[in-house]
């Protein structure tokens, strides 16, 4: 007989989960009932759970095995009766996103704090993701916030821990607990989107590429893709094995925690492609020869030759981009003839115009793109995109970045993190710089004048729900913009995130480097918002 104990507790503050879910220190998940407490909160949020098919996965990082196996015991206590985990614990997060649409699941935990470090003293995180393979909308997590002010008790199985090393099944109470491939669905669609034969014969060829898995969750994907699947040389995919410190690295593809790649291709025996991806899978970073493809970039190019793939073939119903996302993939959008969406920073908000057939590619400026092949980003199919429009056009990947900036001009672009700030003086930063948006329209700064200045507000074109206070923008006179925001994905102190962007259509001005062509911008960010009086920084933490 199954033996369901409920168990007391009390509610726990701040258990407010953000766009990326709940995240927070290893310790403080640790904590008696605190991981308890918001899965139960989930559970009671959610209609029709009995019977239910629910998918759990991770990236691999320190305490994702312990947490799955409550999660598994707590998910048969409420009701769920099939339980899909990756053996080992392992699936990245597109990747339960493609478990949950092709199975059909209710819904499914994803554990990670995705770009985040891990390691007993470092980051964890769990979110929930909807049927449709997406993030949980915000008045799902709304729900969930205020349940866990409540909360009295949770539910729980009383039940040995399941094995997650070998594909197979197991009961626990009345649910069926079944360990898969995490790779195999993920793999599968994958192929059904690209031209393997034809990237193998690119790899056949002697081209060649070096992928940088940052010991996180994609290791397996990439080599088993990648040097399994597309014959890509053993050795190209490099910290293959996940880690639940990641191997004392930061798992963020960006040009400061990946520069052991960026020197690799910045060298004169330089593969033809770089490229790496994050904790959880759902970033990427993608270098030619001596070339950073800026995320924004990334994403425009991709848009415009995705027809070169077979799983685009038709063409692409819209596209869309996160605000603070540089306006590059707009200027793509208009020459197709196509609709261009401009979201609040969160895949979720990608969620209903991907559902409503309205967009097909989608991307933020944070290394973020993906398509309507599943409800997250997704770092990997990137890649692999970015490899079938190199097949076919069998050209190196400057080349390509240049031929689009003739065409439709560069949008220069650099993003400034300042992480870690104290919270209440990047709290004060952003109100004192809100609070002087209707003056700053006329103002000059240097040679720039500022044409306009708001706090964005999103009306979603299918719900019609308004997502307010989403970041500054700062628009000056010939197409110049900053923008301002607080990121929500640490888990000390808070981030401030500031944006610049210049349109450049003259070729000959497009070798400029990025921090120099933005110079007058980045001087005009501090004027404007006072960024070193306010944090004590004289210069961001990363730079991308």
């Amino acid at each position: 007989m199954t033996s369901i104990s409920t168990v007391k507790t009390t509610p726990i503050a701040g258990q407010r989960p953000g766009t990326s879910g709940l995240r927070k220190k290893v310790p403080v998940f640790q904590e008696p009932h605190y991981l308890e407490n918001f899965v139960q909160s989930v559970f009671d949020c959610l209609e029709g759970i009995e019977g239910a098919t629910l998918v759990i996965g991770g990236d691999g990082r320190y305490h994702n095995a312990e947490a799955i196996q409550t999660i598994l015991k707590m998910a048969a206590a409420n009701g769920a009766v099939r339980l899909l985990v990756g053996r080992d614990g392992l699936l990245s997060t597109p990747a339960v996103s493609a478990v949950i649409r092709a199975r059909k699941a209710y819904g499914g935990f994803i554990l990670s704090a995705s770009h985040n470090p891990g390691g007993p003293k470092g980051d964890f995180g769990i979110k929930y993701n909807i049927g449709n393979g997406g993030p949980a909308p915000e008045k799902v997590t709304e729900a969930v916030y205020v349940r866990t002010q409540a909360i009295d008790a949770y539910r729980i199985v009383e039940a040995p821990d399941v094995d997650l090393s070998a594909i197979g099944s197991t009961a626990i109470g009345d649910a069926t607990v079944e360990v898969i491939d995490p790779v195999a669905d993920y793999k599968a669609l994958m192929a059904q989107l690209f031209d393997f034969a034809r990237i193998r014969s690119m790899f056949e060829s002697g081209f060649r590429m070096r992928f940088d898995a940052m010991h996180a969750v994609t290791g397996p994907y990439a080599k088993a893709i990648l040097e399994d699947a597309l014959g890509a040389p053993a050795g190209t995919v490099i910290n293959g094995t996940p880690l639940p410190d990641f191997g004392g690295g930061h798992p963020d593809p960006n040009l400061v925690h990946a520069a052991e790649l960026v020197a690799v291709m910045a060298g004169a025996d330089a593969p033809d492609l770089g490229a790496a991806s994050d904790g959880d899978g759902d970033r990427n970073l993608i270098l030619g020869q001596n070339l950073f493809v800026t995320p924004s970039d990334s994403l425009a190019v991709l848009a415009a030759n995705a027809h070169l793939a077979p799983g685009y073939a038709g063409g692409l119903k819209g596209v869309a981009r996160s605000m603070p996302t540089s306006q590059a993939v707009d200027r793509v959008a208009k020459e197709m003839g196509i609709g261009c969406f401009e979201t609040p920073t969160g895949w979720k908000f990608f969620g209903n115009l991907l559902d409503a057939g309205m967009a097909t590619l989608c991307g933020e400026e944070s290394a973020g793109t993906g398509s309507d092949h599943v409800r997250e980003k997704d770092g990997l199919w990137a890649v692999l995109l970015w490899l079938n429009i190199l097949a076919v056009r069998q050209e190196p990947v400057t080349d390509i970045v240049r031929a689009h900036w003739r065409q439709f001009g560069r949008n220069v672009y650099s993003r400034h993190d300042y992480e870690g700030v104290d919270s209440d003086a990047a709290g004060r930063l952003m109100s004192e710089l809100k609070s002087k948006l209707d003056s700053l329209a006329g103002t000059t700064h240097g040679d720039l004048a500022v044409e306009r200045a708001d706090d964005f507000a999103y009306r979603d074109p299918v719900d019609q729900s308004v997502s307010a206070n989403q970041g500054v923008r700062i628009f000056f006179e010939g197409g110049s913009r900053i923008v301002f925001r607080l990121s929500g994905t640490g888990t000390e102190g808070a981030t401030l995130r500031v944006y610049l962007e210049r349109y450049q259509p003259d070729p000959a001005r497009h070798d400029d480097e990025p921090q120099a062509a933005l110079a007058d911008l980045i001087r005009a960010a501090d004027g404007i918002a006072g960024i070193r009086c306010h944090t004590g920084r004289d210069k961001p933490t990363v730079i991308t």
